[in-house]
């Protein structure tokens, strides 16, 4: 042991290489390898006393050692390698393993050229000992060991790891393929699964370095798994433990490497410095290694380039096919499987270096590509897995590079097995399913193919063709198809499909959540415990566009792509139209614009356009239509023939389109073509008509020759005869006819997509875009697999020049979106399908597994289309959820599924509650269905049960429910509201005990309860939790949520049989959750739930309406228990609904709970309540209107402790709500019903305004509105005034005092009294807190009101009394209101404006109108009240009231006294009509006579009535008019009178008296009256004591005037009107005794006649007069001499008269005597 620890010597080489040499020795054959043994002895002695050099030289292979010992040293070895000696050999391996892995070979290794001798020029003296070891290690490789298989494996990995060894150029690919032939011809299966796996660790060593361009990383390489290299392949080469063992191989070279070969920094290899010199630092990190490689002018360093040798050549070993003499080898199939594993493993760990440098792209487009199209055809299902998995690392790492190669791949691995529902290749299609899986997990990707190839124009619809395709997969074959699939393989496929869907609608939702930041509550729980989603990629690193935007990529918004995408829909639209019609599609794209409307765009459009029906071209450019003909010339002259035979350029010419079947259409096409021909071929043909006759018979030969149901095909003779003499007269060389026979017979001319069946849009799009004919034969197998040339070579070739063409395209311009907005356009591509497929598949599965993806399906799919504001969508899915709980049909069919849609639709709730708006109502459904049936599977009663009992009666008369037993213990129970649901209908809870018809088996009630234990999955806790939950909804969200929570609130209460509270309740527990959002949100939630609460406290079902409202109150007084602050208003909003079901309820039972909810509300939160004083005493207000006399005390009990106790807190912030107070007192005042309370009301009206004159409330300054007292009945405008008192509370004074003087027109006389006392002692004892301004308004809103209220009241009354006796009794009241009340009315008004005359003397003529309308009141008493009033304030304020007030008070005298004649003469008019008996009797007979008395028989009722009507108004007219004399006549006082108020009394004195001589002299009136008054029983109207009242005043007016005033009257000319009122009076009396001469004629001659006695009635009157007369001679007589002598020639006759007149009584006589004698006399002696 101590010797073989020396072999070697001191240094570190030698302690390697002694112990081996010393074994070589020990095996070596003595005789056959003494110049073996001579070598390592001789080598063993140099090692004896060589060591480690202090300065190493650089250039030695060996480390510590010189170059001249090192390659000695390594002679040995190198012979025993020659040896091919397995004893020898194999200590050879183990040694050269050793070196490697320790590092201490430095070597660059290259294969010299063959054609050179000088090894120098290539492989360097230093190294070429290595050289030749590596390569005799590779030849060991064949000498047919196990153990040496495996030693050479070790060796060349390790010698690959090495970084202190470059092994580069053709020789790497010689190592590379040394270890393919181990694989290809290894002796066991474990050896070549360890040959596999060196190979794919090298493949990761190799392109590693490649993609740092360093040798020494500095880190470790990652190891490949052997377990998944067999993933594919060669599974059947695991022998019992051999991946454990491969497994280990690999490492345990990796890991000899790593530990050893690292730990020695100064071993690196001299080349590393220079390639750092050449090409930068080794260590360099990628960015840095990409901008020198940009630099790099020679294509970049040797690492790189031996990376692209090592690529291509993968390719091109992937490539080769088997030969023709050997079409089954197997060899050859493996080699290409091994290539394309180890593509896949170079492709899968491609890094950033692929997508940034353009050789390796180009070098993917060139080889990989072309690889994978020449696997194609091939039917091994290992290539075909291999293909998609290095497919997979194409699009996932390097999509942006290969748009258009990914555009053809796609459909042709993918849909075309996707697609293929009824005869798919079980392993195939899994394949193609995991696939799509692995896709469907990166968001990126999905997103990236939707935007590149479904919004381009030019490319397939590749992400709606895999949805669609998933879901046929997903539906499965349809029913009645013959399908190769068994019944497990259709299941695995429908499975695999919904596993997809569901996630790539996962992957959509995540990547939406991720570009909207929507942070981690949008970002469910279920992305965590799910498969992970890369949003970037498999490896995790960012999208490849994102490391190259510089490579044919660009960043566009959704709206450009949209644009792109609408395009393209209608492109295929119109498409779609001309495949069906040629012409009207051609028309729907040119009016759309898809095309140009010129021939040749149509044309272009017809031979490039994607997804045409052959067919249909042919049969468009056959027509005889202009327009089709001229697009046929322009398609024909597209096409270039110069230079091509006539068969190949007839074939290139029809390969776009079928030949029409009509022989017209097919003669038009042939003749163009032959033109066309001859115009490019000038010389080929005599003419165009030889060409054209040519075409035609080679169209018919192609049919002949390749019909099958042509019996006698035509011979090559018989195609010469029948084309001979066509050129012009000549025949044709027979050589050439015979050339064009045998190609057509050879090759039938068809078109490039030759299918009997039209394909699909997106079949046939993917056709035009490989421009292939025969690509689908490729693809499905037809061709041979052998012919890698031939056919599929052009085919190959052809399709490699349109990814060239396409490459400098802008459809090859790879698009990348970072706008969330192309989630809608994908969304609505994709939603259908997998509502489809998640909805079929949930309904028919059983498997759970199954099942619970379809539901997160739905989940991700509501949770986008809600997230994207897609509202049809979102409601489809969240619906169908809800339809799958089964909640709405019979529970007894409920399965686990079901409940896990419960599960699923809770979880979207809660996950997506921000996003559902109406979809709530769904759910929330649900929550409530649930509620149901736990409720009734715990034997619960009913919610109806409770609700039947509506008040205290009823509860004492019907027993409480006592429940159903629970159902889960008792099966057999005849349950009525189970057995309602179990047979789907509604139960109604009061039929318990009564309906026992229809009843369920036991065996169904056994299976409802145990579909309940189904529901006990459920709990209150998932329920509630939705609810609670809304406290984090956003504040559109919680709205949407309370909206549809009271929907459906609203459908449970309004259930005619089975009324529930569930959702009732939720509203009141979410309300008291979100109190606390901000108030704007909360106002907006209260709004609903406001018209909520009010539609249900208004339902005709008064139980549910009750219950509404004690929740209601429930919530108020929780909300009541927050504070308010001052100005706001909610607490008034809050209380509406109260205040609106108070006003509008018919209930009885309703407005009573309101009026104590609202009782015990304020009175318990008295403190708290802020604005909702407002609401409070609205609710009170209205119930003040109630007819209920209990709602009223009720009520009224409140009102009076708040305004006896509270007050202050009412007013405490709101001053306004005393404003409130007073309304409300005023309506209790007004009501009818109970009289005591209105008294009171009336009372508290005065505590309060005690209250407010003593300022003993708590004022707000910032509080004071601009009041305005609000017209009363119809006021003049002019008479309205607005109080702007701001600075005083003299505001809150207006509604106390309107309503008070509204409440003296209340029909009660306690009310009537009340009221008008308790207004006027306040205006009285607090008017002095009143401006001048308010006093106005008092007196015109407030004062005069009443008064003229009454006034038109009682002119009403009175009509109506007239016209109708028995109305009277309906106004009796009133009008002993008015006569008991007027009078102290008056004096009230007299007395408050006597006191405050300073402040209200303005409204001195209203008040005088008032008194005025007193005096000509026709109601009895009403005018003395209004005389002495007046009186009273004209005597109070004599002194004190100007002219001008004086002329005022005299104007409404007059206006007084005027206003009334028209009502009279309008009476007078109605008797016009009265027909009266027509007696032969005088007048004065009828009065002396009783033998002729009137009855009233003698009128009809008709007239009676205005009789009556006309009798009294005449009546009530004079006595008014007397009463203005009257008046009129006691205010004359010296103090008012000026000439303007004498001219104004003079008027009414005048007019009075010519009115009432008017009113006397009426002839017919005079007739009548005594007549009507006679048959009525009535005394007749005083007509003569009227006219002599009106002129006695008159006349003593004018006296008086004349002896107080001679200088007025002389200037006012008084004695003149003296005279004339005198002689009036005259003319009257003498009138009435028939003495009055009148001038007969010219000559003015008195006519002589005899006086008749008086009769009794003249002589009556006449008395009547005497006083009236003896005045006015008196008057007379009292004019001195020279103002009589102005007059006596107007006199003096009258005088005569009334000497010569009959008089009734001696006075007359005698004044008129004085008359003479005094006045007379003295004028005649003179």
């Amino acid at each position: 042991m101590s010797a073989s620890q020396t072999l070697g010597g001191p240094s570190r080489c030698g302690r390697v290489l002694g112990p081996y040499l010393d074994k070589i020795i020990k095996n070596a054959a003595w005789r056959k390898h003494s110049h073996l043994v001579s070598a390592c002895k001789s080598t063993l002695d140099v090692l004896e006393l060589l060591s480690d050099s202090p300065s190493p030289d650089v250039a030695s292979p060996l480390f510590g050692l010189s170059s001249s010992h090192a390659d000695s040293l390594l002679q040995p070895l190198i012979l025993a390698l020659d040896s091919a000696y397995v004893k020898v050999v194999e200590p050879v391996l183990d040694c050269a393993f050793s070196l490697f892995s320790l590092n201490l070979i430095r070597a660059e290794i290259d294969r010299p050229d063959p054609s050179s001798n000088n090894t120098s020029s290539l492989v360097s003296n230093n190294t070429s000992s290595v050289y030749k070891m590596i390569d005799g290690v590779c030849r060991s490789a064949g000498l047919g060991e196990e153990a040496i298989e495996l030693g050479v494996l070790r060796v060349l990995l390790s010698a690959v790891r090495s970084p202190g060894v470059f092994i580069r150029g053709d020789y790497l690919v010689h190592v590379v393929r040394t270890c393919y032939n181990v694989y290809l011809g290894g002796l066991n299966g474990t050896n070549q699964i360890c040959a596999k796996s060196v190979l794919a660790q090298m493949m990761v060593i190799v392109f590693t370095r490649v993609e740092h361009d360093s040798m020494d990383l500095g880190a470790p390489f990652r190891r490949v798994s052997v377990a998944e290299l067999l993933e594919f392949t060669d599974k059947n080469l695991n022998e019992g433990r051999s991946i454990h063992f491969s497994q280990n191989f690999i490492n345990e070279v990796m890991d000899a490497s790593a530990s050893e070969g690292l730990a020695e920094k100064n071993t690196q290899l001299p080349i590393t410095s220079s390639l750092s010199e050449q090409n930068g630092n080794g260590h360099m990190q990628t960015s840095n290694k990409v901008d020198e490689m940009n630099e790099s002018t020679d294509g970049g360093s040797e690492i790189i380039e031996d990376g692209f040798l090592i690529f291509k050549n993968l390719c091109k070993w992937s490539m080769k096919f088997s030969s023709q003499e050997h079409p089954d080898d197997q060899i050859f199939l493996r080699g290409k499987i091994l290539s394309l594993e180890l593509l896949n493993v170079v492709m899968g760990n491609g890094g950033a270096l692929w997508r940034t440098n353009e050789r390796f792209l180009d070098a993917i487009k060139q080889c990989l590509c072309l690889s994978l199209l020449k696997n194609s055809p091939l039917s091994v299902m290992a290539i075909f897995q291999l293909q998609c998995s290095i497919f997979m690392s194409l699009l996932s790492k390097f999509r942006s590079g290969l748009k258009a190669e990914i555009g053809i791949f796609f459909p042709m691995l993918v849909l075309r097995v996707l697609e293929n529902v009824l005869q798919p290749s079980f392993l195939q299609k899994m394949t193609v399913l995991k696939l799509l899986e692995k896709v469907s997990q990166d968001p990126q990707i999905i997103v990236d193919i939707f935007v590149n190839y479904d919004c381009d124009v030019d490319a397939p619809n590749i992400f709606e063709r895999v949805v669609n395709g998933l879901l046929k997969t997903a539906l499965g074959p349809p029913s009645g198809s013959a399908t190769t699939l068994s019944p497990a393989q259709d299941i695995t496929f429908r499975h695999e499909s919904v596993k997809c869907l569901v996630s790539i609608i996962k992957s959509m939702g995540a990547w939406m959540d991720q570009h909207l930041r929507l942070g981690d509550s949008y970002l469910r729980k279920s992305y965590e415990s799910d498969t992970n989603l890369t949003l970037y990629g498999e490896d995790g690193t960012a999208p490849d566009y994102e490391l190259h935007p510089e490579v044919n990529s660009e960043i566009s918004d959704a709206s450009t792509l949209e644009q792109h995408r609408a395009y393209k829909i209608g492109l295929q639209k119109g498409i779609s139209f001309f495949n069906r019609k040629p012409s009207k599609g051609i028309q729907f794209l040119i009016s759309t614009k898809r095309i140009g409307g010129s021939p040749e765009a149509v044309a272009y459009f017809l031979k490039n356009a994607s997804g045409l029906n052959e067919t249909m071209i042919g049969d468009y450019m056959g027509e005889r239509e202009e327009f089709s003909l001229k697009v046929m010339h322009a398609y024909v002259d597209s096409f270039n023939f110069e230079g091509m035979d006539f068969g190949e350029a007839i074939r290139f010419f029809l390969r776009g389109f079928r030949l029409p079947g009509e022989a017209q259409k097919i003669d038009r096409i042939m003749e163009k073509f032959a033109e066309g021909y001859c115009k490019c071929n000038p010389n080929s043909f005599t003419s165009a008509d030889t060409a054209y006759v040519l075409a035609y018979s080679v169209i018919m030969l192609n049919t002949d020759a390749h019909n099958n149901m042509a019996k006698d095909k035509m011979t090559k003779s018989d195609f010469i005869r029948n084309n001979r003499g066509i050129d012009d007269g000549k025949d044709l060389p027979e050589e050439y006819l015979g050339t064009i026979y045998d190609q057509i017979i050879r090759t039938e001319i068809k078109m490039t997509d030759e299918s009997s069946a039209p394909q699909s849009k997106q079949a046939s799009s993917f056709n035009r875009l490989l421009g292939v004919g025969g690509i689908l034969n490729l693809v499905t197998g037809k061709q041979i697999e052998e012919k890698a040339l031939g056919a599929n070579g052009l085919l190959i070739r052809h399709i490699q020049e349109q990814f060239k063409e396409k490459s400098g395209k802008s459809e090859s311009v790879y698009h990348a979106v970072t706008d969330v907005a192309i989630l809608r356009f994908m969304l609505e591509v994709c939603w259908g399908p997998m509502l489809a497929a998640f909805s079929v598949t949930l309904d028919q599965s059983i498997d759970r597994h199954t099942t619970s993806q379809c539901l997160q399906g739905f989940r991700h799919a509501a949770h986008a289309t809600a997230v994207m504001g897609l509202q049809t969508q979102r409601d489809a899915f969240v619906t169908s959820v809800a339809k799958f709980t089964y909640l709405h049909c019979a529970a007894a069919d409920m399965k686990q599924k079901n409940v896990d849609a419960v599960k699923a639709i809770i979880s979207i709730a809660i996950e997506d509650g921000n996003f559902l708006q109406e979809a709530w109502e769904h759910i929330l459904t649900c929550l409530s269905r649930i509620e149901h049936l736990q409720l009734l599977g715990e034997g619960a009663p009913t919610d109806a049960s409770f609700l039947t009992v509506s008040n205290g009666e009823i509860e004492e008369k019907t027993p409480k429910p006592l429940g159903f037993p629970n159902l889960k213990k008792k099966g057999t129970l005849q349950n009525p509201a189970v057995v309602a649901v179990v047979r789907g209908v509604s139960y109604d809870s009061t039929t318990v005990g009564v309906n026992t018809s229809g009843l369920v088996t036991p065996e169904q009630i056994n299976n409802f309860i145990s579909n309940l234990n189904l529901l006990d999955q459920i709990g209150n806790f998932e329920l509630n939790h939705v609810f609670a939950h809304s406290q984090r909804l956003n504040s559109e969200a919680i709205i949407a949520f309370v909206k549809s929570l009271c929907k459906v609130s609203m459908a449970e209460l309004q259930s005619p049989t089975d009324p529930r509270v569930f959702s009732l309740t939720k509203l009141v527990e979410i309300a008291h959750y979100n109190m606390n959002r901000i108030r704007l949100v909360w106002s907006r939630i209260w709004n609903v739930l406001s018209d909520f609460f009010v539609s249900v406290g208004l339902s005709e079902n008064l139980s549910v309406a009750i219950f509404v409202m004690d929740s209601l109150r429930q919530l108020a007084m929780k909300f009541l228990e927050r504070e308010e602050l001052a100005n706001y208003n909610f607490q008034n909003e809050f209380l509406q609904p109260f205040v609106i079901v108070m006003q509008k309820s018919s209930s009885t039972e309703i407005r009573e709970l309101i009026v104590r909810c609202i009782s015990q509300m304020v009175l318990s939160r008295v403190s708290n309540v802020k604005s909702g004083w407002k609401s409070v005493l609205m609710v009170f207000t209205a119930a003040a209107a109630d007819e209920q006399k209990s709602i009223v005390l009720l009520a009224f009990e409140t009102l009076e402790k708040i305004v006896r106790e509270y007050l202050s807190y009412a007013t405490e912030t709101e001053t306004m709500t005393f404003t409130d107070c007073f309304r409300c007192l005023i309506t209790f005042a007004n009501s009818r019903s109970i009289s005591d309370v209105s008294l009171n009301a009336i009372a508290f009206l005065h505590f309060c305004a005690v209250k407010l004159a003593e300022g003993g409330l708590v004022w707000n300054e910032n509080s004071k509105v601009d009041c305005s007292f609000n017209p009363v009945g119809d006021a003049d405008a002019s008479d309205i005034h607005t109080f702007t008192d701001k600075d005083e509370h003299t505001s809150f004074w207006v509604p106390l005092l309107i309503g008070l003087s509204k409440l003296t027109s209340d029909p009660r006389s306690a009310i009537r009294k009340s009221s008008l006392e308790v207004l006027f002692n306040i205006l009285r004892d607090h008017g002095h807190l009143f401006s001048d301004h308010f006093w106005t308004g008092v007196f015109n809103s407030v004062v005069f009101p009443i008064f003229s209220s009454h006034s038109d009241k009682r002119e009403k009354q009175v009509e109506d009394q007239e016209y109708s006796p028995a109305s009277r009794s309906l106004h009796s009241e009133g009008s002993r209101w008015d006569s008991e009340t007027s009078v102290v009315a008056a004096q009230c008004l007299v007395d408050l404006f006597l006191n405050f005359f300073d402040v209200v003397r303005s409204q001195l003529p209203g008040v005088v109108s008032i008194l005025a309308g007193f005096i000509r009141n026709p109601v009895q008493g009403l005018a003395s009240t209004g005389v002495a009033a007046l009186m009273r304030l004209a005597s109070d304020l004599c002194n004190r009231l100007s002219l001008h007030e004086w002329k005022e008070i005299f104007l409404a005298l007059k206006e007084a006294a005027t206003s009334t004649v028209p009502v009279l003469m309008t009476a007078l008019r109605s008797m016009d009509n009265i027909e009266v008996p027509d007696n032969a009797q005088s007048y004065a007979d009828l009065e002396t006579s009783s033998d002729h008395m009137l009855t009233n028989d003698d009128l009809n009722d008709g007239n009676l009535q205005t009789a009556r009507y006309a009798v009294s108004r005449i009546k009530s007219h004079i006595a008014t008019q007397l009463h203005i004399v009257q008046v009129v006549t006691d205010l004359t006082h010296p103090e008012s009178l000026s000439v303007d108020n004498i001219v104004i009394l003079q008027g009414i004195f005048s007019f009075i008296s010519s009115h009432a001589h008017e009113l006397n002299s009426e002839k017919i009136l005079q007739k009548k009256l005594p007549i009507v008054c006679s048959i009525l029983g009535l005394s007749e109207p005083p007509l003569v004591h009227f006219e002599n009242e009106s002129y006695q005043n008159y006349l003593n007016f004018l006296q008086k005037l004349l002896a107080d005033n001679p200088s007025v009257s002389e200037e006012m000319n008084i004695e003149a009107e003296l005279v004339v009122v005198c002689q009036k009076i005259l003319e009257i009396y003498l009138n009435y005794t028939g003495s009055h001469s009148d001038e007969q004629n010219s000559e003015n001659l008195r006519v002589l006649h005899c006086n008749v006695p008086l009769g009794q009635a003249k002589k009556e009157e006449l008395g009547a007069r005497t006083s009236l007369v003896v005045s006015a001679l008196w008057g007379l007589n009292g004019l001195d001499t020279e103002s009589f002598r102005r007059y006596v020639s107007q006199l003096f006759p009258l005088l005569v008269d009334l000497v010569q007149s009959e008089h009734s009584s001696g006075e007359v006589q005698r004044v008129l005597s004085n008359v003479f004698q005094s006045c007379i006399g003295p004028i005649i002696m003179e």
